[in-house]
């Protein structure tokens, strides 16, 4: 049976539904909040376990009420708990996201996915040896993403980089990269530069596309999703849908472009699959909501 391991971050969202952002300095009433499980290293690893493959998440929890209930959540997913930690003298993460009709802000406190360094990945390294995919985003220590990328290439497994909150690449993690996945605004961090338009933009990653030995995703919001393949961009159109909440649709997409990976997928078909799979994700509310199954997501291909 094909193995993905995720390493990544498990949070408690405190998700708070307003009309509209308070601009600095202002108060408005909010209409609603909901507690929901979160987290990106959660989040993709359920997106990837609803497609029915078998997955381990590598990461960290406080020892408190959060933490025993995203377990408990978790275990429910079919998710491979073994990997996680609970850390007793900490809190677990926290993500508090303003949800507006349009569109979503994010503050996150990380708490035990702090902890979550070095000796988390040689302590589950016999997960990530046998995988056939090994997915990781951002909201761990950078030394431990590097570190674990690292090991996963040294044991020949597929590897891919959701770098998500953007924080500045080492080299070290670029080069055990086979795939990266930013959005827009990442991969102009990444770059360092602001695009005027999608053809410049599209250069932009034909640009990196040279620099680099990596497979170049860039998720697009409405227009779809763009990809570099023998020297030139193609972008996979994202599918029309009732936007509900966008929380968690990235997420969707590297969780489920790893299991395409893993099934041995062409990069077009991994692209389009994970792209349906984030545009239905957002017709439900929460990062988790809206995610869909193998069943589900087979009648939409």
């Amino acid at each position: 049976m094909k193995k993905i391991v995720v390493l990544g971050s498990l949070n408690m969202d405190m998700v708070v539904t307003t009309e509209r952002l308070p601009v600095i300095g202002e108060t408005i009433h909010g209409e609603h909040i909901h507690y929901m499980m979160g987290g990106k290293g959660a989040n993709q690893a359920v997106a990837a376990s609803r497609m029915g493959i078998s997955t381990s998440l590598i990461g960290s929890v406080g020892n408190d009420t959060f933490g025993e209930k995203i377990l408990k959540n978790l275990s429910e997913e079919n998710i491979d708990l073994s990997t996680i930690n609970t850390e007793k003298n900490t809190f677990t993460g926290i993500a508090t996201v303003f949800n507006t009709n349009s569109d979503n802000a994010i503050v996150v406190i990380p708490g035990a996915n702090e902890f979550c360094e070095k000796h988390s990945v040689d302590q589950h390294i016999d997960k990530i040896k046998p995988a056939d995919v090994f997915l990781t985003q951002l909201e761990t220590p950078m030394e431990t993403v590097e570190y674990a990328l690292k090991k996963a290439k040294e044991f020949g497994v597929k590897t891919i980089l959701n770098p998500a909150p953007f924080k500045e690449l080492p080299k070290g993690v670029i080069d055990h990269l086979d795939y990266c996945t930013p959005n827009e605004s990442e991969f102009e961090s990444m770059v360092g530069r602001k695009f005027d338009n999608s053809d410049d933009f599209e250069a932009g990653m034909l640009e990196w596309s040279k620099q680099h030995d990596v497979n170049l995703i860039v998720t697009r919001g409405s227009l779809g999703s763009s990809y570099v393949e023998n020297g030139n961009v193609y972008t996979v159109p994202s599918m029309k849908v009732d936007v509900v909440d966008t929380t968690g649709a990235g997420d969707t997409f590297n969780g489920i472009l790893a299991y395409a990976i893993a099934e041995g997928l062409d990069l077009q078909e991994a692209v389009k699959m994970a792209g349906k799979g984030a545009s239905l994700s957002i017709t439900a509310f929460g990062a988790q909501g809206g995610m869909p199954t193998i069943d589900t997501l087979k009648k939409y291909m």
